[in-house]
């Protein structure tokens, strides 16, 4: 993967085509790397507005993008804006040379206006993910992973998901050791723990006025540290467990046991971010026995493990000191497939 284009037209965004030049452009500070062939492509001669009020003329036409070992797209300003029909063209040229495919954030759907994330699963920033869905049935959408993909395609979520995808892409090709040395110039961590659940705002809805269970969910939200269960919580509703349980799932869209759930994992959150507890005060305040129990269910629902979790977001409140983040990163099972079709040399 030594020939990277990076492909340009009206409404890129400027951070992501700069993360691309962060990346694969070479720099004396970098020895050591393969040497990269950065080709900055687009529609032939014409001055490309980039987001921001920045302009680029690219170094390429479009047609340079079939002879590279890899394509990424950049995230765009405005997914709604449909793209222009010889840059899709020039996209299903380069699927169909084999070259693979890469974008970032709203990047994906451009791939998907082309037809090339059908069947697949893709990523976007969590933000624009149920759009992509609504847009785009045949693409089977994750909005909860950092990037994902394989066998040629792949999509990151937003911003600095752009930077993981394309570290990532990196290590495949060339190993650990090449991507370590371009996030170290970058100041950046060479991958991240956890996807994008983390990021995603989970605020407690708001009761409607004719809610019957509102006065119960607020007890409970008042007192999650307390064995509740079903029994319980619809004794106190003054209901059988049967007609709470329907009546519950018709009012909140959950389960009581699984609204109970999902709440006492919003309550570790807020304390882990704005306390400094222990983890295992963290979880019994929280309605959990322990560390132990708190750890498999938060991971499963925010990507991350809690003491992680505090790592990455303790430090935006004042008095705190930023830490880095984890260690791995969250993507998709078939991540591993080789990214180049041709054999590298490192």
């Amino acid at each position: 993967m030594r020939t990277v284009g990076c492909l340009i037209f009206d409404g890129v965004r400027a951070f992501d085509y700069a993360v691309i030049g962060e990346v694969w452009a070479n720099r004396v500070s970098r020895p050591g790397l393969p040497v990269f062939d950065l080709r900055v492509c687009g529609p032939q001669g014409a001055r490309v507005r980039l987001g921001g009020g920045l302009e680029r003329v690219p170094d390429h036409g479009l047609a340079a993008l079939a002879d590279c070992d890899l394509v990424v797209v950049p995230g765009i300003e405005d997914p709604d804006v449909r793209r222009d029909p010889e840059v899709l063209d020039a996209l299903r040229a380069v699927a169909a040379a084999d070259v693979p495919l890469a974008s970032l954030c709203a990047g994906a759907f451009v791939l998907a206006e082309a037809g090339l994330l059908d069947g697949r699963e893709a990523t976007t920033h969590w933000a624009l993910a149920p759009e992509l869905a609504r847009r785009f049935p045949a693409v089977t959408v994750r909005p909860d992973v950092l990037f994902t993909g394989g066998q040629g395609r792949w999509t990151s979520a937003g911003v600095a998901a752009g930077i993981d995808l394309c570290l990532h892409l990196v290590r495949t090709a060339h190993g650990q050791q090449a991507a370590a040395t371009i996030a170290r110039a970058m100041v950046t961590a060479p991958f991240r723990a956890g996807g994008q659940a983390q990021f995603i705002p989970s605020p407690v809805p708001e009761a409607a006025a004719d809610d019957p269970l509102a006065c119960l969910r607020a007890e409970v939200l008042a007192a999650l540290d307390l064995p509740w269960t079903v029994r319980r919580m619809a004794g106190a509703a003054l209901m059988s467990e049967r007609t709470f349980a329907r009546r519950f799932t018709a009012a909140t869209g959950a389960t009581p046991m699984r609204w109970l759930l999902d709440q006492r994992v919003l309550a570790a959150q807020r304390l882990l971010e704005e306390s400094d507890l222990p983890v295992d005060t963290v979880a019994t305040r929280s309605g959990f026995a322990s560390a132990v129990s708190l750890r498999p269910v938060f991971t499963d629902r925010v990507g991350v493990a809690p003491r992680e979790y505090r790592r990455a977001f303790r430090g935006r409140f004042p008095g705190e000191g930023q830490t880095p983040t984890g260690s791995a990163t969250t993507i998709s099972s078939s991540s591993k497939s080789p990214v180049g079709r041709k054999p590298i040399e490192v």
